[in-house]
């Protein structure tokens, strides 16, 4: 087998509103962009800040257009539902959520209703699972808030001590949660979110999105990418295939990648692409 590593953007605004940027970030090896993160931008509403555009503006869509032209794979993690559902309105080529779990299992902002699962089945993209306790479940995500609350101003005085070194802010910030113990699920959760989204969708929507490297913690039993077969394990104890697993280990992805890939060597488009400017 063949092991292979994609460079992606979070957060469109890395683009600067500049189309130009983004062929050359495709140039440079990009092939999926992160919309937006945990802000809303010029073009794309987020997830958590008050929204501006209901979703996408025009040069948002534009956006989408041309990472379609492009063959970059569009990313609907951290954006809003609004945003999806423009998203899914103007793409032609397969869209993924790289790290988003089923607001039908729990009803979070960074999770994905079963609406967009549904119209996400149909545009023939790919909601990866996010392993972070937080957006797995309910009990988590309430415990978490409340420990946030109380230790913030510890957290922000390590963000000032560690303001030049973000990998000592991470083990400070690590060492804090770990001595300040909340609810975490097992690593079965990861299972249940998959569940649903099979039974809402298909088997064919799933693919995993673990976020190894942007959460503090992971569910109970897991302690990093060696125990990712606990879910084979686990997908296999419930009854899942063989094929159906190996899709979810990666296959739907590759064929929502391929066919993105497909979809932009067939554009016949003359020049460099849009010249659209944001307004």
């Amino acid at each position: 087998g063949k092991m292979c590593v994609l460079m992606g953007i979070e957060g469109g605004y890395a683009i600067e509103n500049s189309l130009y940027a983004l062929r050359n970030f495709y140039r440079l090896g990009i092939r999926y962009m992160t919309l937006t993160h945990n802000v809303t931008h010029d073009w794309a509403d987020s997830h958590v800040t008050e929204p501006k555009h209901g979703g996408l503006n025009e040069f948002g869509r534009e956006v989408v257009r041309e990472m379609n032209r492009l063959g970059m794979l569009v990313d609907i993690s951290h954006v809003s539902v609004d945003t999806m559902n423009d998203v899914l309105d103007v793409s032609t080529a397969p869209i993924i959520a790289s790290h988003s779990s089923a607001r039908g299992v729990h009803n979070h902002t960074r999770n994905v209703p079963d609406e967009v699962l549904k119209r996400v089945a149909q545009n023939g993209g790919v909601i990866m699972v996010n392993f972070y306790p937080t957006f797995l479940d309910e009990r988590s995500a309430r415990e978490s808030a409340e420990r946030s609350r109380r230790l913030r101003p510890q957290i922000e005085e390590m963000q000032k001590r560690y303001a030049n070194d973000p990998q000592g802010f991470n083990d400070a910030e690590r060492k804090l949660l770990a001595e300040n113990p909340i609810y975490i699920p097992d690593y079965t959760r990861i299972v249940d979110h998959i569940d649903h989204m099979k039974r809402v969708a298909g088997i064919d929507i799933v693919g995993l999105g673990s976020d190894y490297d942007g959460i503090p913690y992971l569910p109970t039993g897991m302690n990093g990418a060696e125990d990712l077969v606990l879910v084979t394990y686990e997908m296999l104890r419930r009854g899942y295939s063989e094929s159906e697993v190996r899709k979810v280990l990666g296959e739907n992805f590759l064929r929502a990648f391929g066919k993105a890939e497909r979809f932009a060597g067939s554009r016949q488009i003359s020049g460099q692409g849009s010249l659209k400017k944001i307004k």
